[in-house]
């Protein structure tokens, strides 16, 4: 196994699916992003999002709760040579949309497609695999979408 096959790159993974609940979204909202239209229907359906909807801080993080989720239970053997590689942090994301508001009520999937890898200078034996992570709602509308990436440490860093 190379670690091409590893990563399967070009493979859209399904990684879960979230419906976003009035009273989430508020409880939410109260904590990281109070805005009126995270807060109150009233207030929101005279914003310019006509409706209660999600923050988008939420609705990425339950992309990330659910690619870790996705990560423990569908974990694939290592048959490569050497130690299995080993997932680190990630250094960042880029490109992150909103493509359209999460409303009470709707239901998000969340994918990611593993793009690239390559050896990092600065750290021998370790690799950056890059991504991209999306959530569509039950009508089939992306919602949100970003590129992001993550430090892999590889055989060489593990000897």
């Amino acid at each position: 196994m190379t670690l091409d096959d590893f990563f399967e790159l070009g493979v859209t993974r399904t990684l879960g699916s979230h419906t976003f609940g009035a009273e989430e979204i508020k409880a939410f909202a109260r904590k990281y992003d109070p805005q009126p239209f995270h807060l109150d229907e009233a207030a929101a359906e005279r914003s310019i999002l006509k409706g209660l909807c999600a923050s988008g801080w939420h609705t990425v993080s339950m992309w990330m709760r659910h690619n870790l989720l996705s990560a423990q239970s569908e974990r694939r053997a290592w048959t490569g040579e050497g130690p299995e590689p080993v997932f680190g942090p990630s250094p960042g994301f880029e490109n992150l949309k909103w493509l359209k508001p999460v409303y009470a009520g709707d239901t998000i999937t969340y994918t990611r497609t593993n793009l690239a890898h390559r050896p990092m200078a600065s750290r021998p034996g370790w690799r950056l695999l890059t991504m991209r992570c999306e959530g569509t709602n039950q009508n089939g509308e992306k919602v949100l979408e970003f590129d992001s990436a993550v430090l892999v440490k590889t055989a060489a860093a593990q000897a």
